[in-house]
C-alpha cells in the first residue's frame, strides 16, 4: 500500500474541499498568465535592450536554465516544508518579475531577471503541481485535468491581451497591471491553499534525486509526451505556411486549433479519468494524438493539416496532467521529488527539443518530423502501465 495516503485524515466538509481546489486553480492560473503575458513584451524587451536574434536567444536559452536548476531545488523543499509554503513563496517573487524584467538596464541584469523568471515559472510549477496532487488525494478525485486547462486559460488571457494593453497603456503600466493582477489572485487564494505536511524523515534526509527507476520512466512519460507540443508549438505554422502553401492568416490556426481543442479536454479530463482510470485515459489519448499528428504530418494540405493539429490537441491535452499525477502519487516517494523529475524532464523537452527538431526539419522538412514524432507516443503507450499510480490510491494500495 502506498504509504503516504492518510486514510485516517478526517473527513472535510466539501466545500472547505472545493476552496483548496479553487485555490490550486487560481494558481496555475496566476503560472500560466505570468507565461502568456512574457510573450508580447519579447519585441518591446528586444527593441529596448537593443540586442540581436542571437542574444535573445541565449537569453531565452537562460529563462529554461533557470526552469531546470530552480525544479529539483523546489521538489527537496517541497519534500521539506511542504506544497503550500514552497507554492506561497515562488509566487509571491514570481508575480513582480516581469516589471523587474521591464525596467532591467542592460543585457547582464536581463540576463539575472530571465534566469529568475524561468526559474521561478519553474519551481512554482513543481510546487502548484504537488498541491494539485494533495487536494486529489484528499478529494479522492482527479482535478489535474482541469488545474492545467485553468494554466491554459491563464496563458490566453495574458498573451490575448498583453498586446493590447501595451499600446493602449504603454509598457510599463501594463508590467505594473499584471504584477497587481498577479498579488490579487494571490490574495484570494491564499488562505485557501490546502497546508499538506511534510513527511518527518524529509527534514533529515539530504536533497538528493531518486535511485529507483520508477520516478525517471513517468519522467520519460512526461517528456514523450511534450516534445511534440513544443513541435506543434514552434514548427505548427511554418510548416503550414512553407510546406503547405497557406497563408499567413490560415497557417496561425494550426497552434490556435491544438490549443483550443487541449484546453476543451483538459476541463472535461477530470472526470474521464474518474470514469475510465488513469491507464486506459492515458492509452486513448495517446492513441489518439499520435493519429492526430501523423494525420497532420501526412496532410496533402493546410485543412487536413490543421484538422490534424485538433485531433493532436484532444490527445495531448490529458497526458502530461496524468504524467505529473502519477509522479506525486508514487509510493515510497515525496508528491515534491517525483514531481521535480516528470516537470524537470518534461519541460527540458519543452525547452530543447524544439532546436533539435528545426536542425533536422532543415534537411528533412517538417512533414517527415510531424509523422515521425509520434514514435514517441509509442513509448509512452509501454509504459502506461505506470500511469496506474495516478488513480489516487484505488489501484495500487
Amino acid at each position: 500500500m502506498d504509504q503516504r495516503i492518510d486514510t485516517a485524515r478526517p473527513v472535510v466538509r466539501q466545500g472547505y474541499m472545493s476552496k483548496n481546489r479553487l485555490a490550486v486553480s487560481l494558481l496555475f492560473l496566476l503560472n500560466g498568465f505570468v507565461n502568456g503575458s512574457w510573450a508580447p513584451k519579447i519585441p518591446e524587451f528586444k527593441d529596448r535592450l537593443a540586442i540581436g536574434e542571437g542574444v535573445l536567444g541565449l537569453l531565452i536559452l537562460v529563462f529554461g536554465v533557470g526552469s531546470l536548476v530552480l525544479m529539483p531545488i523546489a521538489g527537496g523543499l517541497i519534500a521539506r516544508l511542504g506544497s503550500q509554503t514552497v507554492a506561497k513563496v515562488t509566487a509571491i517573487i514570481l508575480s513582480p518579475l516581469l516589471l523587474v524584467l521591464t525596467l532591467v538596464p542592460n543585457v547582464f541584469a536581463a540576463a539575472i531577471g530571465m534566469f529568475l523568471l524561468g526559474g521561478f515559472v519553474g519551481a512554482m510549477d513543481v510546487a502548484m503541481n504537488a498541491n494539485a496532487v494533495e487536494v486529489e488525494r484528499s478529494m479522492r478525485r482527479a482535478i489535474m485535468s482541469s488545474c492545467h486547462a485553468y494554466w491554459s486559460l491563464g496563458g490566453l488571457i495574458g498573451a490575448g491581451t498583453g498586446g493590447f494593453l501595451m499600446a493602449r497603456i504603454g509598457v510599463l503600466p501594463h508590467a505594473i497591471a499584471v504584477t497587481g493582477l498577479c498579488l490579487a489572485i494571490l490574495a484570494v487564494a491564499w488562505p485557501m491553499i490546502l497546508a499538506d505536511r511534510p513527511h518527518p524523515a524529509a527534514a533529515r534526509e539530504k536533497l538528493r534525486l531518486p535511485l529507483t527507476p520508477l520516478p525517471w520512466l513517468i519522467g520519460i512519460m512526461a517528456l514523450f509526451s511534450m516534445v511534440p507540443e513544443g513541435a506543434v508549438l514552434d514548427w505548427g505554422a511554418l510548416y503550414l505556411r512553407n510546406e503547405l502553401g497557406a497563408s499567413t492568416e490560415l497557417s496561425g490556426f494550426g497552434f490556435a486549433a491544438f490549443s483550443a481543442t487541449m484546453a476543451a479536454m483538459r476541463f472535461a479530463g477530470d472526470h474521464l479519468r474518474d470514469l475510465l482510470g488513469a491507464k486506459r485515459t492515458l492509452r486513448i489519448c495517446t492513441v489518439t494524438a499520435l493519429v492526430g499528428l501523423v494525420l497532420a504530418g501526412l496532410a496533402p494540405n493546410a485543412v487536413l493539416a490543421i484538422l490534424g493539429f485538433a485531433v493532436a490537441g484532444i490527445g495531448i491535452s490529458n497526458m502530461v496532467p496524468i504524467a505529473f499525477s502519477a509522479a506525486g502519487n508514487m509510493p515510497g516517494l515525496q508528491p515534491g521529488i517525483g514531481l521535480a523529475v516528470a516537470t524537470t524532464m518534461g519541460y527540458s523537452g519543452m525547452l530543447f527539443a524544439p532546436s533539435l527538431i528545426g536542425f533536422v526539419a532543415e534537411h528533412s522538412g517538417f512533414a517527415i518530423i510531424f509523422t515521425a514524432v509520434p514514435a514517441l507516443f509509442v513509448v509512452v503507450l509501454l509504459l502506461s502501465h505506470h500511469a496506474v499510480h495516478a488513480d489516487h490510491g484505488k489501484e495500487h494500495s
